[in-house]
């Protein structure tokens, strides 16, 4: 079954392969070749196409037989009715077809429906329609009688534009005794007519021979062309040209305008006409650069500038020239012109740095070298002759050296790179001609740094305020020297002075970042153990050998509101803010019942208590003052008023998070012999509470007053060694009754700080940033002294 769809196939490709070879064979038909002349009439008839490839006539219109041409104006054109082949145009085989031997023209025609396309060639043919040409109807020739027999002068040759047998074929000469003449066939470039000398020329016998070439081609009969020759015969040149004098010598300033005559030279030649006539010119010896400087006329022999005359490249030049006359074979005569320079002050001076140090170090001595600078000047003489100068406001200074023209750059006096690190010295050259004639160099020498400034901080002594409480290994200040010197001289590195004195001994608890100069904290600090401090620290530089300075920094420790009020009175014996009061009930309206005190560590607002009720049984019989922390009654008891009633009293500070405490006080309401009896108890029992309060209030007044006054010593030493005006002291304020606090007053520049108490002064401001414990006091006093808060 596979086999017989085998067989199918193949006799289904074998068809459609004849079906293919037929649809070719029917499309494209064998080529058909006519002939016909050129510069036939239009509508000349070329062949009979239909005829020759069997065509139908009557299905040539149908099927739109025509030809398939390129060009817009084709040569022939066919006609569908009759299918004959016709001239369009006139032809001209040598337009056509140019030169070659054969001219075939191929048209292809189309038939359609079905296509069929037939190939016809058209050999136009030439025919004799041109006449040969030269170039040049009249043709001259100079030719010197002394020339020899056989010399040969190829001439000009004709041209024809015909083709094959009607192209030239052959020249003649007029007939004559001195010339003969031979073609050099040279294919298809065409035959070369040359003459050639027969006979020698005598010019007293005949001065001119007149010659005509006749050119012929190929046609019956044939066409031709002539060309006139005219052969004049040149005299013999046997005198040679005599210059006027023996030697030519010239002086020529330099720098002389283009076109300035140097010198007019003169020569004479005996012949007669162009054998007589006498030419100028440079030698063919002379050096080319000579040419560029220097120009003569041919006909007059003047000598004139041409380039830029500079002495200083050439003072002298010699020059070869020569006259040679207009014969046809030239003679010449040669002769040497001496031009002398004449110098002129044209150049400024050259200044050039031989050796240079750009770099000096600062404290070179006065004489020490930088620079060897030599000056030169082209020009000879006085215009040669240089003076040199420095600016006089600069510490160098130029020295004449033992060789001429060389001087030496030195300095005169110190240096200091930190007034002025670079110089941008300006060297004057000025030659002694007229006029004279000056030029500048500028170089630039830098002054190197040496290590010889200490570093400086930016303030001594630094004074900073810190926060109680802070955290510990962070920065809490930085101090900043800077060194006037440069590169590693300027290298600062920072270290705390540890030597172990009293003064240094906290020290221990800082940390400084060796670079930057951030000051670390090593642990918290507390306002109420420490208030203030200084320590030493130490900026050194990295030079060889290195420098350092150290400044004192103070340290005061700002409050913050870390500690809760104390409970003073009323405390139980358990130690928990709790009393009992007994009063009688007969007591009128404003009775001091009892006076809650406390006490808070901190100062300032921090330390600023107020009291507040905040549990009472009945508002209207008690009342407490928020300053003092007194309960008096507000008004009589009566009948109905209840015998015992609790009151809450809440103490609280005023820092930016109040901190507070709670005292609870029982009063007791008694009749009056009860309240007596009773009196007469807790009078002893108060008595001996309030001597307890009154050690302890004692023992704290006397530790803050110790604390207050050590730091009123240290502030008015450190003040004593500053010379800004700042002062600072400690003032006690005892205006509050009940409560103990403190406050601190101090002065830096024209303001006036206070940490103040629970009570502040008319006029006071709040600073901005001082967690409410810093008042700023109006102050008349201006100073210089600077504090900062950190």
């Amino acid at each position: 079954m596979e086999q017989r769809r085998c067989v199918t196939r193949r006799a289904r490709g074998c068809l459609v392969g004849c079906v293919v070879v037929v649809l070719l064979w029917s499309v494209v038909s064998a080529q058909i070749r006519y002939s016909i002349s050129e510069e036939v009439d239009e509508g000349s008839v070329v062949g009979n196409i239909a005829k020759d490839l069997g065509l139908d006539k009557s299905t040539l219109k149908d099927r739109k037989y025509r030809i398939v041409a390129s060009n817009e104006d084709p040569v022939f054109h066919v006609n569908q009715n009759d299918g004959i082949l016709y001239v369009s145009r006139k032809i001209d085989r040598e337009e056509v077809c140019a030169q070659g031997r054969t001219c075939l023209i191929n048209l292809k025609t189309v038939l359609e429906n079905p296509l069929e396309i037939h190939y016809v060639g058209v050999e136009v043919l030439d025919i004799n329609d041109h006449s040969p040409s030269f170039p040049d109807s009249e043709k001259v020739l100079e030719i010197s009688e002394s020339v020899l027999p056989g010399v040969r002068f190829p001439l000009q040759p004709a041209r024809d534009p015909d083709s094959g047998p009607f192209s030239i074929q052959q020249y003649k000469l007029s007939p004559n005794d001195h010339f003969r003449l031979e073609v050099k066939d040279k294919g298809e470039d065409g035959k070369i007519p040359i003459l050639v000398v027969q006979k020698s020329l005598d010019r007293e016998t005949a001065g001119s021979h007149s010659l005509v070439l006749t050119a012929l081609d190929g046609g019956k009969p044939p066409k031709s062309g002539q060309m006139n020759i005219l052969v004049n015969v040149l005299d013999i040149n046997d005198n040679a040209p005599v210059f006027s004098h023996d030697i030519y010598s010239v002086m020529l300033d330099e720098n002389a305008p283009v076109g300035t005559t140097v010198i007019q030279v003169n020569a004479t030649d005996l012949d007669d006409g162009t054998n007589g006539e006498v030419l100028y010119s440079f030698s063919s010896i002379v050096n080319r650069k000579l040419l560029k400087l220097f120009d003569i006329n041919p006909s007059t022999g003047e000598i004139t500038v041409k380039g830029l005359i500079d002495y200083e490249k050439k003072d002298r030049y010699e020059i070869e020239i020569q006259a040679s006359d207009k014969g046809f074979a030239p003679l010449t005569t040669q002769k040497s012109v001496i031009i002398k320079i004449v110098d002129v002050n044209d150049n400024a001076p050259d200044i050039e740095v031989t050796s240079f140090s750009s770099s000096i170090p600062e404290d070179s001595r006065p004489g020490t070298t930088v620079a060897l600078i030599s000056v030169n000047d082209l020009d000879s003489g006085l215009n040669g002759k240089v003076i040199c100068s420095l600016a006089e406001d600069v510490p160098f200074a130029l020295s004449p050296s033992l060789q001429d023209k060389m001087y030496s750059l030195v300095t005169k006096s110190p240096l200091d790179r930190e007034k002025q690190s670079q110089y941008d010295l300006t060297i004057t050259a000025k030659d002694a001609g007229q006029p004279s004639l000056s030029s500048e160099k500028t170089i630039s020498v830098v002054v190197s740094d040496v290590n010889d400034n200490s570093p400086e901080f930016s303030l001594s002594p630094y004074t900073f305020y810190v926060s109680e409480g802070n955290e510990p290994g962070t920065s809490v200040f930085s101090v900043k020297a800077f060194d006037r010197d440069e590169n590693d001289n300027a290298l600062i590195s920072y270290h705390i002075l540890r030597d172990g004195s009293e003064e240094n001994k906290l020290a221990s608890f800082l940390n400084i970042n060796t670079e930057s100069g951030d000051i670390l904290a090593l642990k918290s600090f507390d306002f109420e153990t420490l208030k203030t401090f200084q320590f030493q620290v130490v900026a050194t530089d990295s030079g060889t050998p290195s420098l350092s300075n150290n400044v004192t920094v103070n340290v005061f420790i700002l409050d913050q509101n870390d500690n809760a009020p104390v409970i003073l009175y009323p405390v139980s014996s358990n130690g928990s803010a709790e009393g009992v009061e007994e009063i009688p009930r007969n007591v009128n309206a404003g009775h001091l019942v009892t006076k809650v005190r406390a006490y808070d560590a901190d100062i300032g607002y921090n330390g600023w208590l107020l009291f507040s009720l905040q549990e009472v049984t009945d508002h209207s019989l008690f009342g407490l003052d928020r300053y003092t922390g007194q309960i008096r009654t507000l008004r009589s008891f009566t009948e109905t008023d209840e015998a015992e009633h609790k009151l809450v009293i809440l103490v609280k500070d005023n820092g930016n998070v109040s901190l507070s405490a709670t005292a609870t006080v029982t009063v007791k309401v008694v009749e009056p012999k009860e309240a007596f009896a009773a009196s007469d108890v807790k009078s002893a029992t108060k008595v001996d509470e309030e001597d307890n309060v009154t050690f302890y209030l004692m023992i704290t007044l006397g530790s803050v007053s110790v604390l207050f006054l050590i730091s009123i010593i240290v502030l008015i030493a450190m003040q004593c060694s500053k010379t800004t005006d700042y002062t600072s002291k400690y003032l006690q304020e005892t205006n509050y009754d009940g409560t103990l606090c403190h406050s601190i007053q101090y002065r830096s520049g024209d303001k006036r700080y206070m940490l103040v108490g629970p009570r502040m002064s008319i006029g006071s401001t709040i600073v901005p940033g001082s967690h409410a414990n810093t008042l700023v006091l109006p102050d008349r006093r201006r100073g210089s002294g600077e504090v900062r808060q950190i």
